[in-house]
């Protein structure tokens, strides 16, 4: 590790980064370096907001390997006989439209206050879907990943966190993570005040648990998770998800502007293969495969936060570069 390079670092965290509360890097599959701030300690879990998405990306990818979604070109609505889609533009949604962010929705705006307002979100996401936006690049912070927390309810015959923890928390050491029904508008008002989290996930009303926000883990945790995608899927000699599935889902399937999108993943650098799970306030895992490095950013919530992967590319990726 490059010493001045780290001081540089912290001193960065302290002037530009106020909101940052910890940080872990992974080097050669190591854990090489952690630090906290803000009063956070190892032990404290943030609210990661849309990392939670780059999370079910890897949840949906087990589930196509255990043949409960049979792949990425399925229609959604095979997991929903009882519903219709109320826009004809929606009939032929497949997973791989809400995984890449290219589904059809009826709103140029999402209308959170009325997904949350509703008495069934998965129902309502549904409902949501069609328009004329087929084949673009629609982001949707909130609404459109939800579908897919119901469509792993329905493939797998259990709630989206015990089949995570069986299958990926577990596994990975990532303990304890408890499941935090929402029943009230105060209650997630709540949740989004509270700044130190023990680790757990939000579930909607129905007790589906959140697919966009809503996961509260350890920078820790964070960065074993980086570190699966690292090694291919493969943790303590066991494949917990497929190498394929990591190649597809973190190579470009959609643009927003300049940016290129996975499944769910943010691809940084397509040339050197880096990709980075993003959420509100800087949260992030970078994972670069290339130089075996990764990298856990966990934040408070602040509008216009700096963005995090600035931060790790100017000053942490140095810090490990042979001189």
């Amino acid at each position: 590790m490059n010493l001045e390079r780290l001081q540089q670092l912290e001193a960065a965290v302290s002037r530009a980064y106020p909101n940052i509360t910890g940080i872990v890097v992974r080097k050669n599959n190591t854990a090489v370096y952690e630090n906290h701030w803000n009063g956070f300690s190892a032990d404290d879990a943030v609210h990661v907001f849309s990392v939670t998405k780059s999370v079910v990306s890897a949840l949906i990818g087990i589930a196509i390997a255990q043949g409960g979604i049979e792949s990425v070109d399925q229609n959604i609505w095979d997991f929903f006989p009882a519903c219709t889609a109320r826009d004809p533009a929606a009939q032929n949604v497949t997973i791989r439209q809400l995984l890449t962010m290219t589904a059809p929705f009826r709103y140029k705006e999402e209308p959170y206050e009325a997904f949350f307002a509703s008495e069934n979100w998965v129902g309502a996401a549904l409902d949501f879907l069609g328009g004329e936006y087929t084949g673009q690049f629609l982001y949707s912070p909130i609404i459109g990943a939800h579908i897919l927390s119901g469509i792993l309810v329905h493939a797998t015959g259990q709630p989206v966190l015990d089949f995570a923890r069986e299958h990926l928390f577990s596994p990975l050491g990532i303990a304890d993570v408890c499941s935090i029904p929402l029943h009230s508008r105060e209650e997630q008002f709540a949740f989004y005040a509270e700044q130190k989290h023990t680790p757990g996930w939000i579930a909607d009303p129905q007790g589906v648990h959140t697919a966009s926000w809503g996961l509260a883990l350890t920078p820790a945790d964070l960065a074993k998770i980086g570190q699966l995608y690292a090694n291919g899927g493969s943790w303590a000699g066991r494949q917990l998800l497929p190498a394929s599935w990591i190649a597809e889902s973190t190579r470009m399937h959609s643009r927003c502007g300049n940016l290129s999108y996975g499944y769910l993943w943010w691809v940084i650098d397509e040339q050197e293969g880096s990709y980075a799970a993003l959420g509100d306030g800087g949260n992030a895992v970078y994972v670069n495969p290339e130089k075996q490095l990764v990298v856990s950013v966990a934040a408070l919530f602040t509008p216009n936060a700096p963005d995090s992967v600035g931060l790790i590319r100017q000053y942490i990726e140095p810090m490990f570069e042979m001189e």
